[in-house]
């Protein structure tokens, strides 16, 4: 399973986004089922324009099944609280905590993100060990 981060959407969805190609080919090349978040969704839409021909591409990808829903619960939510906290000094966005949220209830590492630098900092908790995501690219 691999999580995916807002930037990926936009780029696959905006042909003119300078990224589209690369973004294309890794998706191409991910194995097994993609996941993303509403918090992701919600960053991306914006980031498109809810009115645009990318977000209608989006819409379709996801109601066609190309890429499945995980939503927070309230202990979700909470732990997403809990990470944009821990990483103040960073910050961490409710799109990013989200992820790591479904990393960790879903006990994978894998992300497809164009936020390089801020995934290499975040930690997925696994018991007592914070594990480094694993990015995909």
């Amino acid at each position: 399973m691999t999580l995916v981060d807002t930037g990926p959407f936009v780029a696959l969805f905006d042909p003119q986004d300078h990224l589209h190609a690369r973004c294309r080919s890794v998706l191409q090349a991910i194995r097994g089922p993609l996941l993303t978040t509403v918090p992701v969704l919600t960053e991306a839409f914006h980031l498109l324009d809810p009115a645009s021909r990318g977000s209608d591409r989006v819409r379709d990808f996801i109601r066609a099944g190309g890429c499945d829903v995980f939503y927070l619960d309230d202990a979700g939510l909470l732990r997403a609280f809990a990470l944009m906290w821990k990483y103040r000094d960073h910050p961490m966005g409710l799109a990013d905590a989200s992820v790591l949220v479904a990393a960790e209830a879903l006990e994978t590492r894998r992300v497809f993100t164009l936020d390089r630098n801020d995934f290499e900092t975040y930690r997925i908790k696994r018991g007592h060990q914070d594990q480094p995501v694993e990015i995909v690219e």
